[in-house]
């Protein structure tokens, strides 16, 4: 929920990459039919390999092209046969040669990277695939997980608000990801970095048992251990973490005396009220035992659904109270900066094409 704007305004910030789907959504000629930005998509990756995604709406009589058939790197509506090239082109309308200029249906660029699949909703022309936020540790060997998806329906923006703020781990993840209500009151923020492009936090607590997540996957469970979150939050709503666990008191954050975990979410607004949640919890420990990344992602899902019904609560009583206002804490300095920076962003994109539509 961004604070009130106009009608004339647009909501979502949209030249910018936004994750559309995880690759293996898209294999064996599946098609994926996704609304992003409050636009319906249609998603496959053709015979060649390549991506495309485009409007999710043959143009003749408004059939949806999910429920067509893919021919090579095309797609075929199945009501009345049109068939549409990778750029949306309509390149065969059967007992019929000519082929008028308003038959085109809508592309979006697509990219992979590391198993995910990304695109901008904004001008083609500026969808660079340098600007991509690619996170390393998904492609790198020494790191294993096991990708997730949720559907909330919430705004990202309050998802980005419960990933940006570490305290809501000791009440709401007691007993799955947060460990003991001790961590809202002893592990305060160490560095806050205000970033042009979200917001860095740093965060220790030391001395403590290990949260229930950890502990199930490692030999020693009563062992006190220090632990670090340095946490990476990206505009338009990406969040990439950095968890270590090291002997309490040892005051060593080497590799060889730690546990280390790497974390990726991606908040993708499907309307301005529903969000589409991808994410991977990374290890570099035993890499070889399957069950410690089934462990880890059968935890995260766990925390994750205690989330989700809080957030989801926390929409349906903001969707019935226009005039509520969300108010802040001290803690709440990352989340705040990321909202204003966002604010910004998105005005300056309507100031430079208020009147483009993509």
């Amino acid at each position: 929920m961004l604070d009130k704007q106009s009608g004339d305004e647009q909501i979502f910030l949209k030249n910018c990459w936004y994750v559309a789907a995880w690759d293996h959504e898209l294999l064996d000629g599946k098609k994926l039919e996704r609304t992003i930005l409050e636009k319906s998509l249609v998603l496959f990756r053709g015979e060649s390999g390549a991506y495309v995604a485009l409007n999710n709406r043959c143009p003749h009589r408004g059939a949806p092209l999910s429920m067509g058939r893919i021919e090579g790197d095309c797609i075929r509506c199945m009501y009345h046969g049109m068939k549409f090239d990778a750029l949306g082109n309509c390149i065969q309308i059967p007992g019929q040669e000519r082929i008028p200029g308003s038959m085109t249906v809508h592309s979006y660029p697509v990219e992979e990277r590391n198993h995910l699949v990304w695109i901008w909703m904004g001008d083609p022309a500026l969808a660079d695939p340098d600007l991509i936020v690619d996170y390393a540790p998904l492609g790198e060997p020494e790191w294993r997980g096991l990708p997730g998806y949720l559907h909330y329906k919430a705004s990202w923006l309050l998802i980005v608000d419960n990933l940006s703020d570490f305290t809501h781990l000791a009440f709401v993840h007691t007993n799955t990801l947060g460990g003991s209500e001790e961590y809202a009151y002893e592990a305060k923020p160490s560095v806050i970095e205000r970033l042009d492009n979200g917001f860095r936090v740093e965060r220790w607590h030391r001395n403590s048992d290990a949260p229930p997540y950890h502990r199930r996957v490692i030999p020693d469970k009563d062992a006190k251990v220090d632990r670090r979150n340095i946490a990476n939050m990206v505009i338009p709503g990406m969040f990439f973490m950095e968890t270590m666990f090291a002997p309490a008191g040892s005051n060593d954050d080497s590799l060889e005396s730690t546990r280390q975990y790497r974390n990726c979410q991606y908040m993708t607004p499907e309307t301005r009220n529903t969000t589409h949640f991808f994410w991977n919890y990374l290890h570099n420990s035993n890499i070889d035992d399957p069950n410690i990344a089934i462990s880890l992602r059968d935890s995260l899902f766990e925390g994750f659904y205690e989330d989700k019904d809080i957030i989801e609560a926390q929409q349906v009583l903001l969707d019935t109270d226009s005039e509520f206002r969300l108010r802040t804490l001290e803690a709440d300095v990352g989340l705040t900066h990321f909202r204003q920076t966002l604010r910004r962003k998105i005005q300056e994109e309507n100031a430079a094409s208020p009147a483009t539509v993509y």
